[in-house]
């Protein structure tokens, strides 16, 4: 096995350029660069590999940790979650700076990779400028404060750490239920630490995210709930947006003649001024959104991804019990069933429908709230 000698930071910055993506539509570098304010932590480390590696993992220098965060989130969601950027901060303050940001990545499931600066891992010296110290426990570092706002967590106390935990971190960024902000405290002298790595892991690596087929028994008894169903509603959520289904989901509602609501996530999945767009729903939602909605006797919710995870899926199931009592049916689909292919979902519902009777959804049988009279985006076609 052909060995080479680098840093770990020149280790984890060599990793990080050569992962490629492609969605279908060619192969691109996985991350688009690095944010970066560099400080006492991460500038002798990471600050030198990453002025070494150029362009093949370009560096922009911020003035706020916060706002490098949050503009690395705003990258991943325009990018529709199929690039990321990666946030690196000196230790203590710089990195809780970020702490902000990583909750807002791992609450809306937007891949960022966030590399703060860590204490020494050898103690010495020990303490270092701003650095907490905790008498009855040493292991702990402001950098603990990631710990519960990220999908995965790892402090780097030795180098060949990173054979494991590099490839860990990239499968939960580009995992399309358990995607979210994802934390490498990385000790500072650690950093340094020259390591003999094998050649073939920093070879190119192209990841394909896969698009999972909907079974075909799902689909023919949810177009059989909406053929009989009087008033259904869809729910578009961020997944739409993310499998890039939004022109056959548009498709759907126009060919079957189904309304819908969007969640934050979802705007945007289509045009706000769609003839069968009654808005955003929830507390921050529009009147005939939610009117409509309460009055829906079949909700579906087309999320693919918000609502993976076991705890937030346990959720959702004593939400829709809930729901239940008072006379809803929702049916919802995840990532975890489908892995972002919402493309095929509303493909194979479509095609279930064209065999059924005509169906549309009947303005007057909502009250004047639902339909929208009092509202500009009310305009469901009778």
């Amino acid at each position: 096995m052909t060995m080479v000698r680098k840093t770990a930071a020149q280790a984890m910055v060599a990793y990080l350029a050569a992962q490629s993506v492609d969605f279908g539509e060619g192969e691109t570098p996985f991350f688009a660069g690095a944010w970066a304010i560099f400080g006492h932590g991460n500038v002798a480390g990471l600050g030198e590999a990453l002025y070494a590696a150029g362009d093949r993992l370009p560096t922009w220098r911020a003035h706020n940790e916060q706002a490098m965060a949050h503009a690395a989130i705003a990258y991943a969601k325009q990018m529709r979650r199929r690039r990321a950027m990666l946030c690196t901060s000196s230790i203590g303050p710089g990195a809780t700076n970020m702490v902000t940001a990583a909750a807002l990545a791992h609450a809306n499931r937007l891949p960022v990779l966030f590399v703060p600066g860590d204490v020494y891992a050898s103690r010495r010296p020990d303490p270092v400028l701003q650095q907490i110290e905790d008498f009855g426990d040493r292991a702990v570092s402001a950098n603990d404060c990631f710990r519960p706002v990220s999908r995965y967590f790892d402090r780097i106390t030795r180098p060949e750490q990173l054979l494991d935990t590099l490839p860990h971190a990239i499968a939960t960024l580009l995992d399309p239920a358990d995607c979210g902000s994802v934390t490498l405290a990385f000790c500072q002298d650690v950093q340094a630490e020259a390591f003999d790595w094998p050649e073939h892991f920093f070879a190119p690596r192209l990841w394909r995210p896969r698009r999972v087929i909907p079974d075909p028994a799902d689909i023919a008894a949810l177009a059989d709930r909406l053929a009989r169903a009087a008033r259904p509603m869809l729910i578009v959520g961020g997944g739409v947006r993310y499998a890039g289904a939004e022109q056959t989901l548009s498709e759907l509602v126009m060919g079957a003649g189904l309304p819908f609501v969007e969640t934050q996530a979802g705007k945007g999945a289509l045009p706000h001024d769609h003839p069968h767009n009654l808005g955003s729903v929830g507390v921050t939602g529009t009147s005939a959104a939610n009117a409509a909605t309460a009055e829906a006797d079949l909700v579906i919710e087309l999320d693919g991804g918000q609502h993976a995870a076991d705890a937030a899926r346990s959720d959702d199931e004593q939400r829709s019990l809930a729901l239940a009592e008072h006379g809803y049916r929702v049916l919802r689909f995840w990532n975890s069933d489908v892995l972002g292919n919402m493309t095929g979902v509303c493909q194979a519902i479509e095609a279930e429908l064209k065999a059924a009777p005509a169906l549309r959804f009947s303005r007057s049988t909502l009250s004047p709230e639902g339909r929208g009279d009092d509202a500009p985006r009310g305009r469901i076609q009778s």
